[in-house]
């Protein structure tokens, strides 16, 4: 694995309006950057990435299992317990998941580590399944990098192919808050591959959904929402007016209510009490379990529910190496070992290894100038390149 220095597209301007990547940039700062690549091995790709995502997206199925049969460790995750017969509900009916992203701490050597799984509500994901594949295919052609480069991504296929197999007979309505352009861009990504798969598709924003006489969420038009792709976390809708309405057993969700145990931050510690010592992941335990001491002055601690960054932070010793304010916290946090995120000229990488269904099958790469990865951070694209 290598970071290396590379001009950026003569056409990138272009390229940026012909896919619509309009949160391509934040303000001044610069989100795509493509004044340099990550270069990975085949080996490196599928020893190291592809083959521990899947088996660590099989422990998550496993974990999750046992979490919505188990009313004490949803209470340890803070899940609200009106919500837990819902969440029990979706998981007997083997109700599909759509998508998920594992956080890896890896760096070219040594076994990758699971930092966070991003489950419910993942995005970077048309930059990772799109624009960087764009990205190779120009150098490709423009006789930058040999025709043999490839790239570890067959995410907009199995996307497609994904949705097609869990959506059918019924409309899809796909709904974010309101005026985010990256989300606004995500749902419109999104409702493009549904559309490819044959899906009838509706578009809207979440505070326009409404509840019916019937006590059926409907859409602008009183048409009755049967599956909704949300872009809006378990824990806000659960916390939410609506999270205790009947409306929510009939509409099926994508993600499905499950993915809410998985999403949450206390899987940290129930994973590595279901599997100890396992190479892929880090010692950790939640705050109130005096088992923590085990990870001595050396930790990470995280809110339990907790995005983009928010309320981390990184201590060795009486040094703290990094740390993020915010407004998470209330309900709990866990410690996790510190897996020392490798620093290529001062830039420090996160694997996004993306699974699709049960399939792990690419990856996005986000760096940042300190060791949390938050909203901010930029998106570095990738290649895979025989030496």
């Amino acid at each position: 694995m290598r970071r290396l220095p590379i001009s950026p597209r003569a056409n990138l301007d272009a390229r940026i309006k012909e896919y619509g990547f309009t949160f391509h940039a934040q303000g001044d700062q610069i989100y795509w950057d493509e004044s340099a690549y990550y270069a990975f091995s085949l080996q490196e790709i599928e020893r190291d990435l592809e083959a521990p995502s899947a088996e660590l997206a099989a422990m998550c199925l496993e974990l999750a299992g046992r979490i919505c049969a188990d009313e004490r460790l949803l209470q340890k995750l803070a899940i609200p317990k009106h919500a837990w017969d819902l969440i029990a509900s979706s998981w007997r009916a083997q109700e599909p998941s759509l998508y998920g992203r594992f956080d890896l701490a890896y760096g070219g050597t040594g076994p990758a580590k699971l930092l966070e799984y991003n489950a419910d509500t993942p995005t970077s994901l048309f930059e990772a399944a799109v624009f960087q594949w764009v990205w190779l295919e120009d150098l490709i052609g423009a006789g930058t990098f040999h025709k043999d480069a490839d790239q570890y991504n067959s995410l907009h296929e199995k996307l497609i192919a994904r949705l097609r197999t869990i959506v059918k007979g019924v409309p899809l309505h796909l709904t974010a808050m309101a005026g985010n352009e990256e989300d606004r861009g995500f749902i419109a990504y999104l409702e493009d591959c549904a559309r490819q798969a044959g899906l009838s598709t509706t578009c809207l924003a979440i505070s326009d959904i409404g509840v019916d006489s019937h006590a059926e969420f409907v859409d602008l038009a009183n048409r009755k929402i049967e599956c909704l792709f949300k872009l809006y976390p378990w824990e806000w809708m659960l916390a939410d007016a609506f999270g205790s309405s009947p409306a929510m057993r009939r509409t099926r969700f994508i993600e499905p209510a499950w993915k809410a145990v998985l999403s949450n931050k206390g899987i940290l510690p129930l994973l590595w009490d279901m599997a100890p010592g396992h190479p892929n992941l880090l010692p950790a335990f939640f705050e109130t379990d005096p088992q923590k001491a085990e990870l001595g002055s050396h930790f990470a601690r995280k809110p339990i529910y907790s995005r983009e960054g928010e309320n981390v932070l990184i201590v060795d010793g009486e040094q703290v190496l990094a740390r993020e304010e915010g407004t998470y916290g209330a309900e709990g946090f866990v410690r996790q070992a510190i897996a020392p995120l490798r620093c290529f000229d001062g830039h420090y990488p996160v694997i996004g290894s993306w699974i699709i269904g049960d399939e792990a099958c690419g990856i996005g790469i986000r760096e940042d100038d300190t060791m949390i990865t938050r909203n901010s951070s930029r998106f570095v694209p990738h290649a895979i390149i025989e030496e």
